[in-house]
């Protein structure tokens, strides 16, 4: 088993439309570091294949989280800093 090494939250928002209205509800996510992936909700990443992890806050709301590998560039949106997930990711791919 490997050993988690950080975690970071973010935020899906779930649209449900129906044939009146349209309704916009946040899910609080977890993303997690571990020696050899970074596992989400729905994805799975191997460390072996993500490039760089970057992000741009946008206002005092939040911003977006930025995983760039392989297969493309994905995004999550983020309430708080990942400087420190970011930080911990870094380090570790640089051993």
């Amino acid at each position: 088993m490997t050993q988690l090494l950080a975690e970071q939250s973010y935020v899906k928002v779930v649209r449900t439309v129906d044939s009146i209205s349209q309704t916009n509800t946040e899910e609080q996510r977890m993303m997690y570091l571990y020696e050899d992936r970074l596992v989400t909700r729905h994805r799975e990443f191997l460390i072996d294949t993500i490039h760089d992890l970057s992000y741009r806050m946008l206002g005092t709301q939040g911003g977006l989280l930025y995983v760039h590998t392989n297969k493309g560039v994905f995004s999550y949106m983020i309430k708080s800093s990942p400087e420190q997930f970011i930080e911990v990711f870094k380090t570790y791919k640089k051993r």
